[in-house]
């Protein structure tokens, strides 16, 4: 049955929750304090208002100077300068982001082991289990890890979806800035004052986008020329440097520099020339021409030098420079041109002016030209000079910096330093940022005159701009702000004159600080003066010709734009100011006719002055409300009180029609000002005019508009920040007090003229609401409150009613209208478009709600009320009527998306103010609705929207408490049980039902009410039926994992009873996923990374799999595996981990005591999959430079005793040495970068990793331990109820799975503890019930006994000692352990790379000492077994350890392999491992023949102990059958004594040992040979298998083999001839460094047509790599070699070739190429020698001495080198040496005159050989030698017959090879064949005589010859 039976509701519905208030009130606790109280309820302080201060970045505040200002300005500065409020629901839980994922506190596990392997105390010792168990269970749980998730990453989401971000808090905007500092302006002369000015230039808007920053670097002695006319310089002017702001960087950003000088007389060209003309090199040379021209420049500095002329400018092309970052100083030699300079390289520093006209325009062209360089930068005439500018970004907060208002930016530490500019900026396209400092400047930029019409003389034309609040020339304002060396500010501003020209362009800039208010009377005048340059008798400096002027106000705005004004050539008449220029005033003359003949553009920047008719008109009908002055003149038009409402709501409505950007940048104190008219209905002509409608609908288009169009400031759930952060730290409910100096907590302005709204709760002023309440200020002083402030206000305002000027003076007015009530009933009202524009923004309307209704519940003192009545009834039937107008709401995916989060964090505040039962019935009434729109629809997307939503709410700070943790599900019965606090709840759990507790049942949902919705949901989800929420898996576990993540984090849960309660919310999740076991991802196949798959590891793995299918009982077809992701399985096991971790064990163990053997089963599964799942990955990038040794020891630190190196790890990692010593906040994922900066980069990672890899260390740890302890209860289950014994062969398979994973030593500590304690209570279960998981644990103690790290070889040690001990107690005899320790041991040290076998070696001798001391056992064989054992396998280590030395020597590896396969004959299945292990090896050498070998070898193995368990006719009887492929096979046949009969269970176990084991290694050897091309013995294997297949009628398997032999045959034929097998080698080798190999001789088998030269240099080589090249020698000759004579220092090898030799009777047999080749044994080699000692002499001397070698084994065998076991020596004499060399050369001829085809050149060659006339040595002269006469001993007599005859038949053979000869050549041979024959008859003839001679004793009968003396002759002709 499921595992989860739910009573009644289905679980998509949502249950009825608990009426939490009511059941907080009936439900006293009965904790009385501490942690477990907390759990109860909320906190008292949970919720403050803070009023934060404002960051100031100056170090005064920027407000205006004027004391008396109008409303606006008021408000606008108030707004600006108030403190922040703040609303706080306190956070006391870190959010998962500030959880330092593992700081370094995690490596607590640091073993200190003092004596290595030291023995575990009191192993020995008898104790009862429930002891072991309980001392097991204190080591286990002492020092363990508080926090899992710590340890475990959280799954990889873009940004949690729970998170709110808070806002940015408001501030001035930046772009990027720049800090350009001037260093120095050097000309090739240096002769009078330059002044310079900067600014930025964006050539594709065309426009200038900075203000100028003027500097000068002239010298004190230059300036000093200007004496007269140098006011005292102030400390501003002085500046250098300047920041420059630049909001949109781009290609087209020009730095233009343009410099002036001090006007003189003469044309620019004339005045330049100079500059031009001049070197600096030749300064001596033109000394007093500079003298002269210095003096003129004095003479006009004293004269003029109040007026400045244009001189020079060029321009530097921005993003070159900010492209080539780094340090941007530019030391560069700069041209000027006429007006200009130019950089030699591409950083275009240009040129330029045309002596008269430099405007806008023209510089836009030019900088455009300066990126092509044309012919238009050409014309310009240079003027070389050396310009030093540093460009840089500009740093974070530079020291002594102004802003363009002149206040010191802080820090600003010394007020005497030389300041940097910030330098403003004028974006080339609009910035939408709210203002938030006062800052009011204008900017007048004269641009042109057009003096060509006027009569009378003006030619050096100058403008003089002032800034007048009155018409008297005295009421010049100082507000001009001055430029270099100058005071800050000036009452009056030149231009520049251009000489001798009537319509002059100009490119001045005047900056004007505007006064806060302006009046009527304040205007711009401008004067133009005619300044005469050269000195004539009474011509006066300047003459004024002519005057215009700009009103600032118009209609009561500000007046900015471009003009184009009239000049006036008099004097304006009085009262002028009022009235614009271009009015036609009497009596007044113009030039040119009254026309506009003066450019100028004044532009504003002005956090006062909207500049937009629409804000204007709506600021100014609220002040008219506040100041209550009518008429009010707005524009044109004047407004009575009677027509106001309607021009008021109007202007509310034209609010849309405003311009977004002064709408953003006002943003703040217009949504005030809409709040204000909410909150407080204006009074107006005595009556109460209602806005709140007009103000809520403006407000929601606003609100549209900010969204649609700044899309970009917005967060991920569709937040504007703009407006977040205003509700953030701007709102607030309005004042109370108007008088209120102190803009506290109300301060939005205002006065009395504001009704009070009959439903607000009121509290009369007496209250002072206006302190600023804070933490520390818990004690207000209320003095005491009015019976009911209601009457006593109700009666003050109806007696006061009429008279409203009496109120203000009375000072009282309404406190808060209630805003969120009225924001409420606004909403719900509202319809159509409003409500739906409200609904696109509802997070808006709703966070405004919110922080309305905490400053109403804190102000009023209503946050200590119980909760059920701190609302009014009405208020939350708006409340429910809005959430469902929310969830009802079917628009577009991404509107209801953002609804959908905006409802969940609105109600997730709520939960903090409100009614909590009353939120869950909201949260509840969008469960059903969801649930019925998804019945409908099947749409995943809204379940997906469902657990957002979930997510959210279950997001609050108090949502443990939210879901009761303390609530028992069935009712106590008394209400009050006494149970002292501190057992926890465990004492309770018998009253209720367990199952209750882990089923989503009813009970539990209404209780824990959100722990409920969110299990369902995932319980829903992770239904494999469900199969349309298949890609919800992830978001649905995330969901639980963030969660279990937060509480785990939390201080507050830290407490461990604490926690219990809190993991009770999810103990159904164990149910859960135990019902989703088959999908979850199967972590097992990966393999671990531990050695797992080694043979028999393999079938755990499948088994596993099998098993865990349905628990063991009954296996369902298949798991239907992974259909969850592997990230999504990790997620839900750690959850499931946390839950058995913290939960109460005896709440599990009861739940385990009721749960059916299957369902145990399942979760014993699960378990093996955590094991798997959470297994340390050994990753390979931890690479490190360092020696192998340091890698050792980290992964030692890591793996091993993770932590045990702490200290190197750590002093490794951090630069400065304590990087994350304590548990310092490391927000570990995204910015790891406080540590980070000063290690390069490769450490950077290197850290990194190995945290990760410590952390990851430190989870497997964990995991493994939670596992361990779930083990250990389900096993007191077992104990308990003593039944379920089945399931502990479950146990068994995890413990053991976790063993074979990589562990830390830590953790195997306490396993091997476990597993010790399990064997002893159950001893049975392994030696006859879970014989396979003896095997396995048998292996997995023997890995961990060579293991590095001591306390886990202690442990295994022990663990193995008692495994023999209670095996031998069963039975005095420990055969089952001694076997698979053996076994166990072979395959470690086969397959085993990084096996250490020094550390077994440790681990064995500890055995034996516990042997030793073991006094119980002494007086039994079991001390004498385990001695045995151990060095047996003392044995065996050690030729394996020999295998680690010669890994690089194949031969010697293999006999090593060999001679260990030997050591095994008594034990079948492991003599099959390392037959299979030497296959394997050759297979990797491409000797294939050996490997078949191997595999026959294994495969007669295997038929032998087949034929001994059953008697099948068709199989081969034992060996013997194989003796045709081999006849070394016999050597497998199982006949000594000690061999184990194969019936004994546990032997021949292994999967080769059936008869389709047999097939598969015969199989392999076929195929094998056929690699080898042995073809003839491919057919041998088949003769074995055929009958086989042919028993089990396996008609395909045979077709298959009839194709394959087929196959060889044909081979067979089609390469006859061409096969090549092997070329063999005697090797001698000698040399005490040889050790055991000293003086042995071997035949070496060497792939076909090795050459000597081949193998002697491999063996050369290797050995002299081994031991040193000049320790090592090859002997050349194949002398025999005397040990004596060799040097005992050195390694001696020597290499004979040898070839197979067979008797003569063996050739019968040995017919083909592969008989040849086949089954060798004998081996021959030939050794020339001469009686004195030299190897060659001449024939008669000539003896050859020939060495037969008879190896151990016939080649090919299952090694490629073999002993030599016999020698025979043969001396032939020189006449029978003779005979040999005449017999082959004879037989030469015969094969070449008989081949077919014939090959006419291998003929002739032979045939030359025999009788070419050139020979030495050749026929004739050997039977000159042998032949001449007749010999003297008789004994000689055979051989001179012997040799006469063999002439005799060379000679035939002679005649028939010419004869063929003949019929083969062309006739270009014949002259050769001619001569060949005349050679051969010369030979015949010159033999006659000597062939013909017989000896005629030969035919008399036959002497006795004596074998005595012609062994004696041997002996003699052999010394």
């Amino acid at each position: 049955s499921s595992l989860i039976r739910l009573q009644l509701a289905p679980l998509t519905e949502a249950v009825e929750p608990v009426d939490f208030e009511e059941y907080l009130i009936t439900h006293p606790p009965i904790v009385e304090s501490g942690p477990l109280r907390d759990l109860i309820e909320f906190p008292p302080d949970d919720i403050e208002v803070i009023h934060t201060p404002r960051e100031c970045r100056t170090v005064a505040q920027a407000v205006p100077e004027e004391g008396d200002t109008d409303a606006h300005v008021k408000d606008s500065v108030r707004s600006y300068t108030e403190d922040w409020a703040i609303d706080d629901l306190k956070r006391r839980s870190m959010s998962i982001d500030d959880t330092p994922r593992g700081s370094w506190a995690c490596s607590i596990f640091d073993l200190k082991n003092s004596l290595p392997d030291a023995l575990l105390p009191h192993l020995l010792d008898r104790a009862p289990n429930e002891e072991i168990d309980r001392h097991n269970e204190e080591h286990r749980k002492a020092n363990r890890h508080r926090e899992l998730f710590a340890l475990h990453p959280a799954l990889d989401e873009e940004e949690p979806i729970e998170r709110h971000c808070v806002p940015e808090v408001p501030k001035e905007h930046f772009g990027q800035r720049l800090l350009v500092k001037c260093l120095s302006l050097k000309f090739e002369i240096e002769i009078e004052p330059i002044f310079a000015s900067l600014a930025l230039y964006d050539v594709k808007e065309k426009k200038k986008i900075s203000e100028n920053f003027f500097f000068d670097l002239n010298s004190e002695q230059t300036k000093g020329m200007l004496r007269p006319h140098i006011q005292t310089a102030a400390i501003s002017t002085l500046a250098r440097s300047a920041i420059f702001s630049i909001t949109y960087p781009s290609q087209d950003v020009f730095l233009v520099i343009k410099l002036e000088k001090v006007l003189q007389q003469g044309d620019i060209g004339e005045c330049a020339e100079p500059y031009m003309v001049f070197k600096e090199s030749d300064a001596a040379k033109n000394k007093e021409k500079l003298e002269k021209l210095r003096g003129q420049s004095e003479q006009f500095c004293q004269r003029l030098g109040r007026y400045r002329m244009p001189f020079a400018w060029t321009a530097i092309h921005l993003m070159n420079i900010v492209n080539s970052a780094g340090s941007l100083e530019r030391d560069t030699e700069l041209e000027m041109s006429l007006s200009g300079l130019t950089l030699p390289f591409n950083t275009t520093l240009w040129i330029v002016t045309e002596g008269d006209r430099l405007s806008d325009e023209d510089l836009y062209k030019f900088l455009a030209d300066m990126r092509r360089p044309s012919s238009v930068l050409r014309r310009l005439r240079p003027i070389t000079a050396q310009l030093k500018l540093d460009i840089s970004p500009a740093p974070e907060n530079p020291h002594y910096c102004l802003t363009p208002d002149l206040l010191q930016v802080k820090p600003y530490p010394d007020s005497r330093v030389r300041p940097t500019r910030e330098i403003l900026e004028f974006p080339a396209r609009d910035v939408y940022v709210p203002n938030t400092t006062y800052r009011n400047l204008l900017y007048v930029n004269p641009q042109s005159l057009n003096f060509a019409n006027r009569q009378g003389s003006a030619r050096n034309i100058t403008v003089k701009v002032q800034f007048m609040n009155g018409e008297d020339p005295n009421n010049a304002m100082p507000v001009i702000f001055g430029k270099s060396s100058c005071a800050d500010f000036a009452k009056e501003a030149y231009t520049a004159v251009v000489y001798h020209n009537r319509s002059p362009d100009f490119h001045d800039e005047v900056k004007i600080k505007l006064p806060a208010s302006l009046s009527d009377h304040h205007h711009i005048l401008f004067t133009f003066y005619h300044v005469s340059c050269q000195q004539k008798q009474n011509t006066p400096l300047e003459t004024p010709v002519g005057y215009t002027w700009i009103p600032m106000l118009q209609n009561g705005r500000l007046r900015t734009g471009h003009f184009c004004l009239p000049v006036s050539l008099e004097k304006p008449p009085q009262s002028y100011s009022v009235l614009s220029p271009d009015v036609p005033l009497p009596g007044m003359k113009w030039v040119d006719n009254h026309r506009g003949v003066f450019n100028v553009e004044v532009v504003s920047v002005s956090t006062i002055h909207t500049q937009d008719q629409y804000l204007d008109k709506f600021f100014a009908l609220v002040h008219a409300l506040d100041e209550h002055m009518f008429p009010v003149r707005i524009g044109d038009m004047r407004i009575m009180e009677n027509n106001l409402e309607a021009e008021l709501k109007s202007s509310i409505a034209a609010l849309n029609s405003s311009q977004l950007e002064p709408v953003v940048r006002f943003l703040h104190l217009l949504l005030d000002k809409l709040v204000l008219l909410v909150v407080r209905p204006p009074v107006i002509a005595g009556q109460i005019v209602n806005l709140g409608q007009a103000s809520f609908e403006v407000m929601a288009s606003i609100v549209n508009r900010l969204h649609k169009y700044l899309d970009t400031s917005q967060d991920m759930h569709g937040r504007n920040g703009l407006l977040s952060s205003y509700i953030h730290y701007v709102f607030r409910l309005p004042s109370t007090d108007p008088n209120s100096p102190s803009p506290g907590p109300g301060g939005l302005g205002g006065s009395v003229h504001y009704a009070t709204m009959a439903r607000s709760a009121v509290r009369p002023a007496s209250l002072n609401l206006n302190r600023s309440r804070s933490l520390s200020n818990s004690n207000p002083d209320i003095s005491g409150t009015p019976t009911s402030p209601d009457d006593e206000v109700r009666s003050i305002i109806g007696s006061k009613e009429k008279k409203t000027n009496m109120m203000s003076s009375l000072g009282l007015l309404a406190p808060y209208a209630l805003f969120h009530e009225e924001l409420a009933l606004q909403w719900v009202v509202s319809s159509g478009s409003v409500r739906e524009g409200a609904l696109q923004q509802a997070w808006f309307f709703f966070e405004l709600m919110v922080k309305s209704i905490i400053y109403h519940l804190y102000f009023t003192d209503r946050l200590e009320s119980p909760r059920k009545n701190r609302f009014p009834e009405r208020f939350m039937d708006d409340i429910t009527a809005l959430v469902n107008t929310c969830i009802s709401s079917n628009q577009d995916l991404e509107l209801v998306e953002r609804l959908n989060t905006s409802l969940a964090f609105f109600l997730n505040d709520l939960l903090s103010v409100m009614d909590r039962g009353f939120v869950f019935t909201l949260i509840r009434a969008y469960w059903k609705q969801v649930s019925t729109k998804l019945y409908a629809l099947q749409n995943p997307t809204l379940e997906s929207l469902r657990l957002d939503f979930l997510r959210i709410v279950c997001s609050h700070e108090h949502y443990v408490t939210l879901n009761l943790p303390c609530s028992l599900l069935t009712p106590p019965a008394s209400p009050s049980p006494s149970v002292s606090s501190s057992s926890g709840f465990s004492t309770h759990v018998q009253d209720q039902k367990i199952a209750n507790m882990f089923e989503l049942s009813v009970p539990f949902r209404e209780q824990h009410f959100l722990a409920g919705l969110v299990l369902s949901e995932l319980s829903v989800i992770l239904d494999p039926d469900n199969e349309g929420m298949f890609g919800l898996h992830k978001k649905v576990v995330s969901v639980v994992h963030n969660l279990l993540s937060s509480h785990d984090s939390d201080p507050r849960y830290a407490d461990p009873e604490v926690k219990a309660r809190v993991a009770m919310l999810y103990l159904p999740l164990i149910g859960i996923v135990m019902e989703t076991l088959p999908q979850l991802h199967d972590f097992t196949a990966m393999g671990s990374s531990g050695e797992e798959a080694e043979g028999e590891g393999n079938s755990l793995i499948s088994q596993t799999v099998a098993m865990a299918i349905a628990g063991t009982s009954t296996p369902t077809p298949i798991r239907q595996h992974g259909s969850f992701s592997a990230e999504s399985s990790r997620s839900l096991l750690i959850c499931l981990l946390w839950v058995l971790k913290n939960a109460d064990e005896l709440v599990l163990q009861k739940w385990f005591t009721d749960l059916s053997v299957s369902q145990l089963n399942r979760l014993l599964d699960l378990l093996y999959l955590c094991v798997s799942c959470f297994e340390y990955k050994v990753t390979s990038t931890l690479t490190f430079k360092k020696s192998k040794d340091m890698k050792a020891k980290l992964e030692e630190a890591i793996l091993g005793s993770i932590g045990a190196r702490q200290e190197m790890v750590r002093r490794k990692r951090s630069p400065s040495g304590s990087a994350f010593g304590s548990q310092e906040n490391l927000r570990w994922r995204k910015d790891m970068t406080h540590w980070r900066q000063n290690s390069e980069k490769m450490d950077k990672t290197r850290a990194e990793l190995e945290h990760e890899a410590l952390i990851d260390g430190n989870l497997a740890t964990e995991a493994n331990l939670i596992i361990l302890d779930t083990l250990e209860i389900v096993v007191q289950t077992v104990s308990v109820t003593e039944s379920k014994e089945s399931i502990l062969g479950g146990v068994l398979k995890v413990l053991l799975h976790s063993m074979a994973c990589n562990q830390s030593a830590l953790y195997l500590q306490h396993c091997f503890a476990t597993q010790r304690a399990l064997v002893s209570k159950f001893p049975e279960l392994l030696f006859e019930e879970e014989t396979e998981q003896c095997a396995d644990l048998c292996l997995r103690l023997l890995r961990s006994c060579s293991s590095s790290i001591s306390t886990i070889r202690a442990h295994a040690s022990a663990s193995l000692y008692l495994l023999m001990r209670q095996n031998f107690e069963i039975g005095n005899n420990f055969a089952r352990v001694k076997m698979q320790v053996t076994m166990s041991l072979s395959s470690l040290v086969g397959t085993s790379q990084n096996f250490n076998e020094e550390f077994l070696r440790r681990s064995l001798k500890t055995i034996l000492t516990y042997a030793e001391e073991d006094l119980e056992l002494r007086e039994t064989t079991f001390p004498d077994q385990v001695q045995d054992l151990v060095f047996n396998l003392h044995m065996i280590l050690s030729d394996t350890v020999k295998m680690k030395e010669h890994q690089e020597d194949p031969e010697m590896l293999i006999d090593l392999m060999y001679r260990i396969a030997k050591g095994y004959q008594t034990s079948p299945d492991l003599r099959l491992t390392w037959l299979q292990n030497m296959a394997g090896k050759h297979s990797e050498r491409n000797n294939h023949a050996e490997a078949a070998q191997c595999l026959v070898h294994s495969a007669a193995l295997v038929a032998e102990y087949l034929s001994m368990l059953e008697d099948r006719k068709y199989l081969p009887v034992g060996c013997v059958t194989f003796q045709n492929i081999s006849s070394n096979v016999l050597e497998e046949s199982a006949v000594s004594d000690d061999v184990v009969s194969p019936d004994e269970e546990g032997i021949c176990s292994g999967k080769y040992f059936t008869e389709i084991g047999l097939v598969g290694l015969l199989e392999q050897a076929a195929s094998s040979f056929s690699m080898a091309g042995m073809y003839e013995a491919v057919n041998e294997v088949y003769k074995v298998l055929i009958p086989i297949h042919e028993a089990n009628r396996d008609a395909k398997k045979l077709a298959t083999i009839h194709g394959k032999l087929q196959e060889a045959f044909g081979k067979i034929v089609h390469q006859d001839g061409k096969r090549m097998f092997g070329t063999y080698f005697r090797v001698g080798i000698y040399g005490s460094k040889f050790g055991d190999l000293d003086e042995q001789e071997f035949v070496y088998k060497e792939p076909a047509i090795t050459k000597l030269a081949e193998i002697s240099h491999r063996l050369e080589g290797f050995y002299g790599e081994r031991f040193g090249e000049d320790q090592v020698e090859v002997i050349k000759d194949s002398n025999p070699v005397d040990k004596c004579k060799l040097d005992p220092n050195k390694a001696f090898i020597q290499i004979t070739y040898v070839e197979p030799y067979f008797d003569t009777y063996e050739m019968k047999d040995r017919i083909t190429y592969f008989d040849k080749n086949y089954n060798l044994r004998r081996f021959v080699y030939c050794t020339p020698f001469t009686l004195d000692g030299r190897a060659h002499g001449d024939l008669h001397e000539q003896f050859k001495r020939k060495t037969i070698l008879t190896t151990s084994h016939a080649f090919p065998y299952i090694k490629t080198r073999i002993n030599i076991i016999h020698k025979e020596e043969i001396i032939s004499t020189p006449i029978e040496v003779a005979i040999e060399d005449m017999q082959k050369k004879t037989q030469e001829l015969a094969f070449a005159t008989h081949q077919d085809p014939a090959d006419a050149k291998m003929l002739q060659m032979v045939l030359q050989g025999s009788v070419g006339t050139t020979v030495n040595q050749g026929p004739l002269e050997v039977a000159q030698v042998f032949l001449s006469e007749i010999p003297s001993d008789p004994k000689l007599y055979r051989h001179h017959n012997k040799l006469r005859l063999c002439f005799k038949d060379f000679t035939k053979r002679c005649e028939d090879a010419l004869r063929k000869n003949k019929s083969l050549i062309g006739p270009d041979q014949k002259e050769y064949q001619r001569e060949l024959e005349r050679n051969y008859h010369r030979l015949k003839e010159a033999l006659q005589p000597l062939i013909n001679r017989k000896i005629p004793q030969l035919y008399k009968p036959v002497l006795q010859v004596n074998s005595h003396s012609l062994c004696e002759l041997y002996h003699c002709v052999g010394t």
